[in-house]
């Protein structure tokens, strides 16, 4: 039996979709190519979490967010070599969730002469089937993750004049971007919905709205990326108001580097004519107020 060795190290599942971010493994490693997660040995006296960032960072140029809490997985090799020596090796690897910005670069190596050759967004199916070389962890901690639950209850407008609807765009940041939507937001904590549909169409359209009667209530689950680049199980709770606008201002997006990129009037012809341009809200609050 070899030198002991034990080795402790972190990393950070990372999804984005139907991809998850990985390193592949340089030749002074292994000379097959061989696709990892993001991250590597704790230094002494490190907090983990700092370890998992700084090596995500080291070894793809993102700045990755870490959730709370993580998983811990044991390998045990008793009989192997390592830099030309006979050792009895076991890692213990500590993985997070973790999530980069939405409209992060892609991914290059900042690390020089390191442990990896280059980093990108891989497919998830290829990892599964096998089609993609990755060493077991990847396969095991994808097996034991799940998308970030979270549940929101949102307020929006529905403004129509003269045959068309108000609408704001959402921009990278938002769950579907290049999607139209309802101006509105999510209700902060001791907040009136009717006073959110006001914010929210200063902030989105620069306007100042009237609130009228609620219009519906509905509901959206799916998953998908935050406007932070987390990948979330969300339930949307959306409570639609009907509103008016003054006539003689034109619309414009206040908020800067927020969840909307653009706002326009947009004919109901136009959200009937062509479904995959526009949310489920905007579908369901027009068919509410057609009823």
């Amino acid at each position: 039996m070899g030198q002991r060795v034990q080795r402790l190290a972190a990393y950070a599942v990372i999804v984005r979709g139907d991809r998850i971010l990985l390193s592949r493994l340089s030749e002074r490693v292994t000379k097959n190519e061989l696709w990892t997660l993001p991250g590597g040995g704790v230094d002494h006296g490190e907090d983990p979490r700092t370890a998992v960032v700084r090596e995500v960072y080291e070894e793809t140029g993102l700045r990755a967010e870490i959730g709370p809490t993580a998983r811990v997985f044991s390998m045990h090799v008793e009989d192997t070599w390592r830099r030309g020596r006979r050792v009895d090796a076991h890692s213990v690897r500590i993985v997070y969730d973790g999530w980069v910005a939405a409209d992060a670069p892609e991914p290059q190596v900042m690390e020089v002469d390191g442990s990896t050759s280059d980093a990108a967004w891989q497919p998830i199916a290829a990892v599964l089937d096998g089609s993609l070389p990755t060493v077991g962890l990847v396969t095991e901690a994808l097996a034991e993750h799940q998308a970030h639950q979270r549940q929101r209850v949102a307020a929006y407008a529905y403004v129509e004049r003269a045959g068309a609807l108000l609408l704001t765009r959402n921009s990278l940041r938002g769950p579907h971007p290049g999607v139209w939507t309802l101006p509105g937001g999510g209700v902060d904590h001791g907040e009136s919905p009717r006073d959110t549909v006001v914010r929210e169409l200063h902030e989105e359209c620069g306007l100042e709205g009237v609130v009228g009667e609620l219009l519906t209530v509905d509901d959206h689950h799916f998953t998908g990326t935050a406007p932070s680049g987390r990948s979330e199980d969300f339930h949307a709770i959306r409570i639609v108001y009907r509103a008016t606008v003054p006539e003689d201002v034109e619309p414009r997006v206040v908020e800067v580097d927020g969840t909307t990129d653009a706002v326009a009037w947009v004919p109901l012809a136009d959200v009937a004519a062509d479904e995959t341009r526009f949310s489920s809200l905007v579908r369901a609050a027009v068919a509410a107020a057609g009823d």
